[in-house]
């Protein structure tokens, strides 16, 4: 922390009294940051930083910009972020219950919560960079129309190359004159 809060007064040209003054803190929180003695919150460092023309970043191990999850991400029925740390999915698949056992509505995303499920799905199909993100389409009644339109275009096709299967060859004979 010390060595940014210098990096970041040497690129504002701004000792530790103006940047406290314009972060509204005290020199002192500024000095005992510095020196290791005590940490500065996360908003006052991107502040400290913004002001020096810096911005704070999460960088991965080979130095490549993570992006923060997508603020505009599913949540729940009642507006809550799902846990950062779930997949999220479409609440109609694997659903586990027939329609006649419960009265309630499916939610259109949920996840799993039991760690070997999550894991197991993880290995097929990978880790999920964030949650998914709600689309004009994600209702489950417009999922399952949406399923059902391609598994109509998915039947046609197949009737389409079995018939090109059974049809006689059609050749062109051509004889010399």
């Amino acid at each position: 922390m010390g060595s940014l809060l210098r990096r970041i007064r040497r690129r504002g040209d701004l000792s530790q009294r103006e940047l406290a003054r314009l972060l509204g803190i005290s020199a002192a929180a500024i000095g005992q940051a510095e020196s290791g003695r005590r940490d500065l919150p996360a908003r006052v460092l991107c502040r400290a930083a913004a002001l020096a023309g810096l911005r704070v970043t999460l960088a991965d191990r080979s130095g490549t910009e993570v992006p923060g999850m997508a603020p505009d991400a599913v949540r729940d029925a009642a507006g809550r972020r799902y846990p950062a740390h779930l997949d999220t999915r479409f609440g109609d698949l694997g659903w586990w219950h027939g329609e006649q056992r419960y009265s309630r509505e499916r939610p259109w995303y949920t996840f799993d919560r039991v760690r070997e499920v999550r894991d197991e799905s993880r290995r097929f199909t990978g880790t999920p960079d964030g949650h998914l993100v709600a689309g004009p389409a994600d209702s489950p009644a417009e999922r399952t129309r949406s399923r059902a339109r391609a598994a109509a275009e998915a039947r046609e096709d197949l009737r389409r190359r079995r018939r090109a299967a059974r049809a006689p060859p059609r050749h062109r004979l051509s004889v010399p004159v």
